[in-house]
């Protein structure tokens, strides 16, 4: 489905585009991942509409198939942001320890305290913390917006999977071009 609308009042948020993550074997160039978020950044700064930046610094501790996924610690600089993002002020910042930004962190209440109605969203996992942060949205009444060429995954299933299944029942999806033409509309 095309994106019909971005409401006025529309976050766009970034998920765990950090120096940790975007070093890491990836199903498409983070390079292009990278600058489309970097687009979206600047046009929702030019229009005042609120930017979330989201990095991971943590998982939950709950014990999965592949093991425990107990808090561990990492590398100096790894949780950091990409440079590219040119983290403002006025940006919010979210360190989340679970794949949605939305898990205890308080975002939900920070963005309906500005009386956001509607999230976008970009970055790295998409079947992970992209499509978490986004079910979660959806869950919690946000609209949810999705350019798909505006995320990636280090397993080339699982992205498709999540463009192909999981968002056309959560979100509405499309193009980073399809996001900003729809912003400027």
């Amino acid at each position: 489905m095309p994106i019909t609308t971005i409401d006025p009042t529309t976050a766009l948020v970034v998920v765990d585009l950090q120096v940790g993550i975007v070093t890491l074997p990836l199903a498409h160039p983070v390079e292009g991942v990278v600058g489309r978020s970097v687009e979206l950044l600047r046009a929702f700064r030019e229009r005042d509409l609120p930017v979330v930046l989201v990095n991971v610094a943590g998982a939950p501790s709950g014990r999965t198939d592949r093991g425990s996924r107990a808090p561990r610690s990492f590398p100096e600089g790894w949780t950091d942001l990409v440079p590219e993002l040119d983290r403002r002020p006025g940006d919010i910042l979210v360190t989340k320890h679970a794949r949605s930004a939305f898990t205890g962190t308080g975002l939900a209440d920070r963005l309906r305290a500005l009386g956001v109605t509607q999230v976008v969203v970009t970055g790295i996992a998409t079947g992970s913390g992209v499509e978490s942060t986004a079910r979660d949205a959806h869950e919690q009444g946000f609209h949810v917006t999705l350019p798909v060429d505006a995320m990636t995954d280090a397993d080339p299933a699982a992205h498709e999977h999540s463009v192909a299944r999981s968002f056309p029942r959560i979100a509405e999806t499309g193009s980073t071009q399809d996001v900003l033409d729809a912003l400027a509309g």
